[in-house]
Parts: C-alpha cells; sequence; structure tokens
C-alpha cells in the first residue's frame, strides 16, 4: 500500500480533523499541555534548544509552547499538504526526506506527532532514519499503533481511518539505532 497522499490534506480534512470542535483531535489546550511537557522537561534535563523543527506541524499548535519555552529558539514548520503550507506559510516536505537546509547543522528538538502512522511500512523506515539525521539533541514523537488499538483505546470515529497499524516496536527499533527512548514520546540523540 501507498503512503498517505498529499490529496488527502486538504481543507477538508483540517475542517474535520483540527477546526471542527466535535471532530477535532487535538485543540490548543491539550496541545499547550503537552508543549509545556515536552519543553519543561527537556529544560529539566539541560537540554539546550536553539532550533526546532516541527516536521508535519499542521496548523502550528506547538509554534505558541516553543516560543513561551524557548523565546531564543527559531522555530521551522515543515508540512505534505499544499493547503496548510499555502494558508501558514510552512515549508512544503516530508519526514521522509526532508533535508535541513544546513546538514551541518541539525535540530536541537524536532517534533514529529500524529505524521508517522499514514506511512506505509517502507516509507516509515525511511523517516525514522531521516529524523536521527535531522535531531542533535532530542526528538518529540506521538503515532498511534496497533496495540492502540488493540486495547481498544481509540476512538475510531474521530480516527482518520486511513492510517497505517504498526506496532510499536517497529517505532522503538527504528528509533533505537540513534535515539534513546526517555518515556512520555521523548527520545535523546545518542
Amino acid at each position: 500500500m501507498k503512503s498517505a497522499s498529499d490529496t488527502w490534506f486538504d481543507e477538508a480534512y483540517y475542517q474535520r480533523y483540527y477546526f471542527d470542535k466535535k471532530t477535532s483531535v487535538i485543540d490548543p489546550e491539550h496541545a499547550e499541555r503537552l508543549g509545556a511537557f515536552v519543553c519543561s522537561y527537556l529544560q529539566y534535563l539541560r537540554v539546550p534548544v536553539k532550533r526546532v523543527l516541527d516536521v508535519g506541524c499542521g496548523i502550528g499548535l506547538w509554534r505558541a509552547a516553543v516560543a513561551r519555552h524557548f523565546p531564543d529558539a527559531s522555530y521551522h514548520g515543515v508540512e505534505f499538504s499544499d493547503y496548510l503550507c499555502g494558508r501558514f506559510g510552512w515549508e512544503r516536505g516530508s519526514v521522509v526526506d526532508y533535508q535541513a537546509h544546513d546538514p551541518a547543522e541539525p535540530f536541537d528538538l524536532v517534533i514529529c506527532q500524529g505524521v508517522l502512522p499514514y506511512l506505509n511500512p517502507s516509507d516509515l523506515k525511511l523517516a525514522l532514519r531521516n529524523l536521527g539525521r535531522l535531531s542533535r539533541g532530542a526528538l518529540y514523537v506521538e503515532a498511534v499503533t496497533r496495540e492502540d488499538y488493540e486495547r481498544d483505546i481509540i476512538d475510531e470515529d474521530l480516527t482518520d481511518p486511513r492510517l497505517f497499524r504498526h506496532r510499536a516496536a517497529l517505532y522503538r527499533q527504528g528509533l533505537a539505532q540513534n535515539f534513546n527512548e526517555l518515556g512520555g514520546g521523548l527520545w535523546l540523540s545518542r
């Protein structure tokens, strides 16, 4: 099966999953709490954060939390959706093959929330490897797994039915090549 098509992520997709309060998968308050957790944990660990990449940044919900906790850091949003790139001015790209403008300067924090389940297994492996190239500090990953479905903790009425149901072990194995898992979706670069 193919990974997600760029035609999937049009205005109707974002209206359903982000802007309509009845069917939204995340709201600004949730994003703020999550951002506060991730950023505070990194501050506690004394991970310096000057450059942030949000790959699959969507409508940019992480930008405010990053600015609040790391006011001197630059935030760079990369998005697969032509619609959102036009609306918000994000750089067009994919986690599978995105390259930093200066590969000698990896990012201190890379955020990849809700993106990886849209990738088929071969693209997922490429993306996990690429995340290791992009980050020299921390990585935050959030991805629905097959086990989440098996444990019936996914609201399938609100979840995009086109997601791949990868096992959690596939994500962990791919990330473990370049990162140490800290828990809570956070990984530190080796």
